[in-house]
């Protein structure tokens, strides 16, 4: 089962719940990134090893996060 990550950048605030809830531990901040409230935000860096669990979702106090399964 394959996984389709969004993540709104303009939304997030780099806070990294998401990247604390992981259980994959596959989620960073795109340091290559600023948006435009000044904050890094959040990548899948693997996603073909993300199971889909919605953890990062979940725990995203902005819903900047979107998980789904293909």
């Amino acid at each position: 089962m394959a996984a389709i990550i969004t993540v709104f950048d303009e939304v997030c605030k780099g806070c990294e719940l998401c990247v604390a809830a992981c259980p994959k531990k596959i989620i960073a901040l795109d340091i290559s990134k600023i948006n435009a409230k000044g904050y890094h935000p959040a990548i899948c860096a693997q996603l073909e090893e993300c199971i889909a669990c919605g953890m990062c979702a979940i725990i995203c106090p902005d819903s900047a996060i979107k998980v789904e399964k293909e």
